[in-house]
């Protein structure tokens, strides 16, 4: 069974950072969802498994240990704390990890992040929000749960599309992306990532307010394929 650490060793620094009086010290806990297996990886469902994933490369985090039913790693940017995790309780029970992983380290729940898929983005096209409800995710609808009905907390959602026709939502959700999909997917991860790591230090605010800009007309440029 998963369970949380009783201890953390925090790469050598003093646990009292956590502690700090300074609000802008306080750490963060960015939290992807997904499906644990091979059989999930590359899914629309895990681009939240995919981000968490970018963010630990840019930040040079290993995500390997277990902690609160989780994959889990830690770092600092600057000296903000950051804590990385990729809930294993599968998607419709990630609150079952992320609930206890906030808890844990005594964060209020403006310091949690949750990266997810969004069926109402176009593809590729990411969007930073301050709170929200769960939108029929029901990833997002344990985590709330968890969290005893607040939705006072971060989302960086990450567009997938819609379903064509009259495709099945679910087996849409557990489809690998087409070619030119995984193309946008991965200029997504990379655009995410890069605004991410700013946020410890820049604030959640401000770095939404350029980045939801940035991507608000993402959607319309026409497709490469269509690019003289």
């Amino acid at each position: 069974m998963l369970r949380c650490l009783k201890q953390v060793q925090f790469h050598g620094r003093y646990m009292s950072t956590l502690t700090s009086n300074q609000p802008n010290q306080l750490p963060w806990l960015f939290l992807g969802l997904g499906n644990p297996g091979i059989k999930f990886q590359g899914t629309r469902h895990n681009v939240g498994f995919e981000m968490i994933d970018a963010l630990a490369e840019k930040l040079g985090i290993s995500v390997s240990d277990v902690h609160c039913k989780a994959l889990f790693g830690q770092g600092f940017v600057g000296d903000v704390p950051v804590f990385l995790a990729k809930p294993q309780t599968y998607m419709n029970l990630s609150g079952e990890s992320t609930g206890p992983l906030a808890a844990y380290y005594k964060l209020p729940l403006n310091r949690v992040l949750v990266f997810h898929d969004d069926m109402q983005l176009p593809c590729g096209v990411l969007r930073l929000q301050h709170k929200g409800g769960h939108g029929s995710h029901n990833g997002l609808k344990s985590v709330i749960d968890h969290f005893r009905g607040n939705r006072e907390f971060a989302r960086l959602r990450i567009g997938i599309g819609r379903p064509p026709g009259q495709m099945d939502p679910k087996a849409f959700l557990l489809q690998k992306f087409n070619i030119l999909a995984r193309e946008r997917i991965d200029a997504a991860l990379t655009e995410g990532a890069d605004v991410l790591k700013l946020i410890p230090e820049e604030g959640l605010a401000e770095c939404a307010r350029r980045f939801n800009n940035e991507q608000k007309y993402k959607h319309i440029r026409p497709p490469d394929i269509l690019r003289s």
